[in-house]
């Protein structure tokens, strides 16, 4: 039987797994809108997705910000459902043979410090900033810079009196 989460989108394949849990393709039952499904057991060691999807619901409206659809609990899973977004930086420098243009670093290392900017105006620091962590858009966005995963994000402003912690 085909799992649906948040009562709306139904779970499809796998995409991606990594210590945190399990991310799928899934589908919007009534919009046909294609997302991405974060998947981590509620009785998971050291549960971080749902302190996730705080971090990502203080991000929102900022360019390079995936937009949060839905998050919660759904049975024995903590879940966190957000826009499908393209391969990751990791990925397309060895599609490219680990060899970047000039031009092609720049104009991601433009974006790549706009995005980190925009996450410490928040507040936040990201702490795992790597390749695999910048994704490309998809279609209109195909070359638009996403920062993802912040699991281990930190606040390090005081989100009343701005002063560092």
């Amino acid at each position: 039987m085909d799992r649906i989460v948040g009562g709306k989108y139904k779970l499809g394949r796998k995409i991606g797994s990594g210590s945190f849990g399990e991310i799928f393709l899934a589908t919007h039952i009534d919009t046909f809108e294609i997302v991405a499904v974060k998947l981590e057991n509620t009785k998971t060691k050291h549960p971080q997705l749902l302190y996730e999807a705080k971090v990502y619901n203080s991000l929102q409206g900022g360019s390079g910000i995936p937009s949060v659809k839905w998050s919660g609990v759904d049975g024995d899973d903590n879940i966190l459902v957000i826009d499908l977004l393209g391969p990751s930086l990791e990925d397309l420098f060895v599609y490219c043979g680990r060899k970047f243009s000039l031009k092609t670093v720049l104009m991601l290392a433009d974006q790549m410090i706009t995005r980190i900017e925009y996450v410490h105006s928040k507040g936040f620091l990201h702490r795992d900033i790597k390749p695999d962590n910048f994704l490309m858009g998809l279609g209109r966005k195909a070359n638009q810079v996403y920062i993802i995963d912040f699991g281990l994000a930190k606040r390090y402003r005081d989100s009343t009196t701005n002063r560092h912690i």
